[in-house]
């Protein structure tokens, strides 16, 4: 039986606006629900689960409850967790909570985050989880060490060169936003290798949690925008994590603060291209991915990769496909993707193939993907597929 590749719209509703008290804005441009929300568990109780290198930690309930939450919290010794990491009772939060971005936060912004989650989100009493790091990783005193090397403790800074416009999207990103928290490359101390524009790795594209999040330099405006408010831009669509901090948090920014953070992305110079692969996919490689494209893809995706404007990302060019870390897009080969149900768009479900296509004719199909229409990336090996898997248990 020939199967063909079905692209599931979903009817749903992205849930009716209201009007949001200044500290839920800033909530939301923070996007705190994507991270103290565990799937299934109650908004802000904590419990989410963040895998490292040495162990996996787990979000706190943020919720005003005294006993388990940050009801018991005066505004300083908020504003201390949020800017230098130290919790009330002085023990130090691992940096995987973003304090290195949100040192930048204004105070009028931190005043209204405080009130909002002291007098408008329900106190929860989700007991919060204990790390599974084990000793001796688990001493905190070391990362008073790592806050003296990487850590900077200051407001945001206007650039006086720059426009009113660049300076919000610039504090937005860097600071509120902690886009680099998933973008920017990360060191040998996990700590990310740039915080600002005046470091060529922010925002340069990182491996983090099993999927590959591409640069963010120089991309247009016009596609920014769009892809923060609905998910979908006319030629490209969000996927895997991503997916979720549109439908939790950019998607409710203001029209002026997502083109700020376009018009600032889009000024951050692009480093130059790597040379072409010299390494090409075989030819036999690429006929069998071209015959496997033929059968799953083209259907939705057309025979040259040019998907369906504002609903059918293109292949052709696509940042994803094309990146030099192709984990993301093997991803979502193997388990499907969907775009976020938001208040601007219905949302679009691509089925996974990995429960049909073995890892050889995978790894032939990205090689196809990265080799035609004028992408010019390196093939894929099954070992790379093999790689993927692993990262979706």
């Amino acid at each position: 039986m020939t199967l063909r590749p079905l692209y599931l719209m979903l009817l749903l509703a992205g849930g009716s606006a209201h009007a949001m008290s200044a500290g839920e804005y800033v909530a939301k441009a923070g996007d705190c629900t994507a991270c103290h929300t565990a799937p299934g568990g109650k908004e802000l109780a904590g419990g989410m689960k963040f895998p490292t290198p040495v162990g996996d930690i787990y979000a706190t309930n943020i919720t005003p409850d005294k006993q388990q939450g940050i009801g018991s919290y005066s505004f300083e010794e908020f504003d201390r967790a949020m800017r230098q990491g130290v919790a009330k009772d002085g023990h130090r939060l691992y940096p995987a909570m973003p304090y290195t971005s949100y040192a930048k936060m204004s105070e009028q912004d931190m005043r209204a985050l405080y009130d909002y989650l002291m007098h408008e989100v329900p106190a929860q009493d989700t007991a919060n989880r204990e790390s599974d790091i084990s000793w001796p990783m688990s001493m905190r005193w070391p990362l008073a060490v790592w806050n003296t090397l990487f850590h900077e403790d200051q407001t945001y800074q206007p650039d006086s060169k720059q426009s009113a416009q660049w300076n919000r999207g610039a504090y937005l990103v860097q600071g509120l936003g902690h886009c680099g928290s998933c973008h920017t490359p990360r060191g040998w101390a996990m700590q990310e290798q740039g915080l600002d524009n005046q470091s060529p790795e922010f925002l340069s594209g990182a491996e983090l949690d099993g999927w590959y999040a591409p640069s963010l330099r120089g991309l247009k405006p016009d596609d920014v925008v769009a892809l923060l408010k609905s998910g979908r831009s006319r030629h490209a669509a969000v996927a895997g994590p991503m997916s979720d901090v549109v439908a939790h948090s950019t998607q409710y920014l203001s029209d002026d603060d997502l083109k700020a953070i376009a018009q600032y992305v889009h000024s951050l110079e692009i480093e130059a291209p790597k040379p072409v692969a010299t390494m090409a996919a075989s030819s036999a490689s690429m006929a069998s991915g071209g015959q496997t494209y033929a059968m799953y893809c083209s259907t939705c995706h057309g025979n040259k990769g040019e998907g369906s404007d504002n609903v059918i990302p293109a292949l052709a060019g696509n940042l994803s496909v094309t990146a030099e870390n192709p984990l993301t897009a093997l991803r979502v080969v193997l388990e499907g993707a969907h775009t976020p149900v938001t208040q601007h768009a219905t949302a679009i479900v691509m089925p996974g193939y990995g429960w049909v296509l073995n890892d050889q004719k995978t790894a032939d199909l990205m090689s196809y993907l990265r080799g035609s229409w004028g992408n010019q990336a390196a093939p894929v090996t099954a070992e790379q597929v093999r790689d993927a898997w692993k990262r979706t248990k």
